[in-house]
């Protein structure tokens, strides 16, 4: 039975390791060029730049691997360069050159999600209810890290920190020589002589990916300055850790309850109330967060703002794009998030000193807001 081979394993591990980097890059990224020194401005500059990739290297890997079919080369090629380029870091520490070993570190990382993603669906075979199943170990790998690396950065200086992302991105380039390969069926998936930008123009499509933009952009204070905020109303790296943490142990209990959740639920529905739960979520953590428990309600609504969003979000472009367009329609995906996260950063590393936490987390709850404004008047009850 297919079922029987469907390599389970082998595609999470991949997923371990590549979230298991970002969980090493979301809450500490933004702490190390705080450790050497440089201004909340330039901050935000800097964990911009990677998301900006995102909005130029998705695309173009993204039709390299639905001209060539060649997903799983580009996999591995964007996981080797990933690791070579971002070893740069060691050479030197000023602005210039950081600026340049994000962008082309980035470039690469960013070419091997949206092209995984269409591999595991293909190996899912339609099972797209499975996805959250394989997808929770890339949360896991979050967990993980995240709370090895706070209690590691309570004992040791950040200057270790380089050394912590060389060898996660070395388990990413090992996982990804793991993972067998595969290619969309052309079967229980709709098929059309249509292009990518004629799909693209399908009801409800381009609202979606509007809205993916401005949830990402919602995020920018929560991944640039979220750690270095609660250090400073008193909360330990320790506890920072556990409390990232907590967030992604919400989304994985998310993921495992998704297949239920859109067997009841459309996907417009499932999108507003997680575009909603966010508007909350920036308010709490913008005015309220040094209560400890107002912090962990805002951190269990990550199950929310990423978890039930994410999945809904898969669902959505796999069900819209015909399978020749399934990796620009992931990659266009990406591209949305990494546009709205760049703008999150760069306004969160400009507003943060000028208007302080809470108004720069108020405009990232206007923008989820807004998203869900737009979701709630242009997307159709397309189930998945």
């Amino acid at each position: 039975m297919a079922v029987a081979a469907l390599p389970y394993w082998r595609l999470s591990s991949f997923y371990l390791f590549y979230f298991a980097l970002l969980g090493s890059t979301a809450p500490f990224l933004a702490l190390y060029f705080d450790h050497l020194g440089f201004s909340s401005a330039r901050i935000g500059e800097l964990v911009a730049i990677p998301m900006l990739m995102r909005c130029v290297a998705p695309n173009l890997w993204g039709w390299l691997g639905d001209y060539s079919g060649r997903r799983l080369a580009i996999v591995r090629f964007g996981a080797v360069c990933t690791l070579l380029c971002f070893s740069l870091i060691f050479v030197s520490k000023s602005y210039a050159w950081l600026a340049m070993v994000m962008a082309l570190h980035a470039f690469f990382w960013h070419a091997v999600l949206p092209q995984f993603e269409v591999i595991t669906l293909a190996h899912l075979q339609g099972q797209t209810s499975r996805y959250s199943q394989i997808r929770l170990w890339g949360s896991i790998g979050f967990i993980l890290t995240v709370v090895a690396l706070g209690r590691l950065f309570e004992w040791l200086s950040l200057d270790i920190y380089p050394v912590a992302l060389v060898v996660i991105m070395g388990g990413i380039v090992v996982s990804s020589l793991w993972v067998p390969n595969a290619q969309p069926s052309t079967q229980g998936v709709r098929l059309s002589a249509e292009g990518f930008l004629e799909q693209l123009r399908a009801p409800g499509v381009l609202a979606f990916y509007l809205c993916v933009a401005l949830m990402q952009m919602s995020h920018g204070p929560y991944y640039t300055f979220l750690t270095l905020h609660l250090e400073r109303l008193g909360y330990t790296r320790g506890l920072i850790g556990m409390l990232w943490a907590l967030g992604v142990v919400a989304e994985v209990l998310m993921f495992l309850a998704m297949s239920r959740i859109l067997a009841r639920f459309s996907v417009r529905r499932v999108l507003l109330a997680s575009f909603l739960l966010a508007a909350l979520r920036w308010l709490l953590l913008g005015s309220l967060a040094e209560l400890l428990w107002v912090l962990l309600l805002a951190q269990v609504l990550h199950a929310a703002t990423f978890g039930s969003f994410h999945a809904a979000a898969i669902h959505f472009v796999q069900r819209s794009f015909g399978a020749r367009q399934q990796g620009q329609g992931q990659a266009l995906y990406a591209a949305l998030a990494g546009t709205g996260g760049a703008l999150g950063a760069l306004y969160a590393g400009y507003s943060w000193n000028a208007l302080g936490a809470t108004l720069t987390f108020s405009i990232a709850s206007v923008a989820a807001l807004a998203a869900a404004v737009i979701i709630a008047t242009r997307m159709g009850e397309t189930r998945p």
